[in-house]
């Protein structure tokens, strides 16, 4: 996951594929809404927000997401490229269809040698079970992801039978 993650900051430099990445892993937003965040939306004063507010295209619901220190790395990092390029969005220079995203991110995998299919989606579903695997309460997380049902939030963690009987074995009333 680090090499996946770092492919656009180490060995094919490019600030915003590899925001769009450290974005989609870490603030668990669907693609089509990262692409259209805006600069006002991400930055105040050329200094990144602590919170970005979204109202998600899927749903319409409002989401207000903390942007972690890995986040605002790469959004800065981001930030200094646009100002040399003079470029107005805060994540794409110019508008990116989810299918350039979605090559963006398949040639990182395969670059780094991930088998599994990878796709956009992938970024999303990767922030609730890493964050479930680091043991986030799977409520929480149904929240984070502005799920209407934990029936989805359980398809995006994976919980597989060997994960319900380590609870059963760790269980002692």
């Amino acid at each position: 996951l680090q090499k996946f993650k770092n492919f656009y900051k180490t060995q094919k430099p490019n600030p915003r594929n590899y925001a769009i990445i450290v974005l989609g892993l870490n603030t668990a937003l669907r693609i089509s809404d990262i692409l259209n965040l805006t600069s006002e939306m991400v930055y105040d004063h050329n200094k990144v927000r602590e919170h970005i507010v979204v109202k998600e295209q899927k749903t319409g619901k409002i989401n207000r997401i903390l942007l972690n220190r890995e986040v605002r790395k790469a959004l800065n990092l981001y930030r200094h490229f646009l100002v040399k390029s003079a470029a107005y969005k805060a994540v794409s220079q110019r508008p990116l269809s989810r299918y350039q995203v979605y090559r963006m991110i398949r040639n990182a995998a395969e670059s780094v040698e991930i088998q599994e299919k990878v796709s956009c989606h992938s970024l999303r579903k990767t922030f609730g079970y890493r964050a479930w695997k680091q043991g986030a309460d799977p409520i929480v997380i149904m929240l984070i992801y502005n799920h209407s049902s934990f029936d989805i939030t359980k398809r995006y963690l994976c919980i597989e039978q060997d994960d319900k009987d380590k609870i059963y074995r760790s269980i002692l009333i």
